[in-house]
């Protein structure tokens, strides 16, 4: 079966007094997640969708979900680590101004992230819920819409790295992973984003991005 692993768009920023947050996708996120629907229609055949609870993820989800006919699976156990927290700050902008968390999270300093993440607790939890997915659909292609650290826990483990947060996923990217039917896996693409190429420019596939700044 074919696992495609997909980030959501590009997301809001948020801080809540109030509560939890949970950002929607800005007008760019929209527009690449629509992107990202048409061009799945053209090229590819899903036989099933999975997308975590959060917010962004099932804006993301959506224009694919109506093209394609499936309605999403939804899976608490893949939302993002930092789910409950009440703030959101996009990574581009911790990059930009070298903030504290980001190098907390390049440097796996994780009791520095208010005690909310417990790193291989996480990473059991993404590879037992994708170990479900992909043992209830052989022989299908199932599309997973979800978050950066999702991405990373299940493709490091995969490719054995012991680093929980290795390399940065692109808005809508997508990664695909093979599995045989005797369950062997192996990372086929990273970073794939043909659906965000500039007219007349070839797509590019791979090119991952290191985790740093």
């Amino acid at each position: 079966m074919q696992l495609l692993l997909i980030r959501h768009g590009e997301t809001v920023r948020v801080e809540s007094d109030t509560g939890v947050a949970d950002p929607e996708l800005t007008e760019r996120g929209r527009r690449q997640a629509d992107l990202l629907a048409a061009w799945l229609a053209r090229h590819e055949r899903l036989d099933h969708l999975v997308v975590s609870p959060l917010r962004r993820a099932r804006e993301t989800v959506a224009p694919i979900a109506e093209r394609f006919a499936i309605e999403p699976e939804v899976l608490h156990e893949l939302a993002e680590f930092d789910s409950n927290s009440s703030s959101y700050i996009p990574m581009e902008e911790m990059k930009a101004t070298r903030h504290p968390r980001l190098s907390a999270l390049v440097e796996g300093r994780w009791q520095d992230l208010g005690g909310q993440v417990e790193p291989e607790a996480f990473r059991r939890t993404i590879l037992d819920t994708l170990g479900r997915v992909t043992e209830a659909h052989p022989g299908e292609t199932v599309a997973v819409i979800c978050h950066g650290a999702v991405i990373n826990a299940y493709l490091g483990d995969v490719i054995g790295t012991p680093r929980l947060l290795w390399f940065e996923p692109r808005y809508t990217s997508i990664h695909r992973v093979l599995i045989s039917r005797h369950g062997i896996r192996s990372v086929e693409t990273l970073n794939e984003c043909p659906h965000l190429a500039p007219a007349g420019r070839r797509p590019e596939h791979g090119g991952q991005e290191p985790l740093s700044y």
